[in-house]
């Protein structure tokens, strides 16, 4: 092998290892403890416990089983047609935490399908996530379509009602709720949730593809997303004429709604937790 091309092949592993190296230290508040995510508002979002829930797992894609959680009526039947959310987990993969978190939304009178991009896997430790968001990033059409059948299996139930069908997620996931959004085309969302998502698309051309409300929480002390970034998502949403709600927390960092990681802020999570709440019900008319 020539001198030249060995220094190539150094130099690749190297930047590959800075990669990820990288991506692990920007995503250290989350933590995989037994309370990982938003499992903790429970309290904050003040729902009622008295409030009946079906859960189940389902396939709703080849090799892809969620969390299907609802409401259920006084009597123990169906709901009316609610509006429903698909929720996509956290770099960790589809745990009890996100099931809990699904829980939680239900009782507010969603419909929810916490998605798995992972295959049944969970990681455990940082290097196995960082290793299976590569995996979902380099197989992004997989994904996509993942998410895709996701919407299709929600609009084919006889409690949801079709037209408003929400993604929402966080970090990774929030990353994941943005891709699903600019692939929504045969079947439009009624709104999209973005809890600090990452890779966060600024494109204005890109974005042009959402027809719908977007809800974007930040913190402007993020390592993984600059206030230049978050700045420009809005410009370009605003230049598309996308309806959208930006709110950037002063002095919180990357993961600030995760009870269980270094970075979380009780206070601005309880907030972002009643803005979100109040934008869907302003744009998907939760009743």
């Amino acid at each position: 092998m020539s001198r030249l091309a060995l220094s190539i092949i150094l130099s690749l592993l190297f930047s590959s290892m800075i990669l990820t190296l990288g991506f692990t230290e920007t995503v250290k508040g989350e933590s995989n403890s037994s309370v990982t995510n938003v499992s903790k508002l429970g309290s904050i979002a003040a729902a009622d416990d008295s409030i009946k829930l079906q859960n189940k797992t389902v396939e709703y894609y080849q090799d892809s089983q969620g969390y299907l959680v609802y409401p259920l009526s006084t009597n123990g039947t169906l709901s009316n047609k609610l509006p429903a959310v698909i929720m996509v987990h956290e770099w960790w993969g589809l745990n009890e935490n996100i099931k809990n978190m699904a829980n939680i939304l239900a009782r507010q009178g969603f419909v929810v399908l916490a998605a798995d991009l992972y295959k049944g896997e969970v990681a455990n430790t940082p290097q196995r996530a960082a290793e299976l968001v590569q995996s979902v990033r380099n197989n992004q059409n997989i994904s996509i379509a993942n998410l895709q059948s996701a919407v299709k299996y929600l609009g084919s139930l006889p409690n949801v009602d079709g037209s408003k069908i929400v993604s929402m997620g966080w970090c990774f996931g929030g990353g994941q709720s943005l891709q699903l959004a600019l692939n929504s085309q045969e079947h439009p969302l009624a709104a999209t949730v973005i809890y600090y998502g990452t890779p966060l698309v600024t494109n204005e051309s890109s974005l042009s593809e959402i027809k719908w409300p977007v809800l974007g929480i930040f913190g402007d002390k993020d390592q993984a997303i600059s206030l230049e970034q978050i700045n420009l998502f809005r410009k370009s949403l605003d230049q598309n004429g996308i309806t959208n709600e930006i709110h950037i927390y002063k002095g919180v960092g990357h993961a600030f709604a995760n009870p269980s990681g270094d970075n979380y802020a009780p206070k601005e999570t309880q907030d972002a937790w009643q803005k979100t709440l109040s934008f869907l019900k302003k744009y998907v008319e939760v009743t």
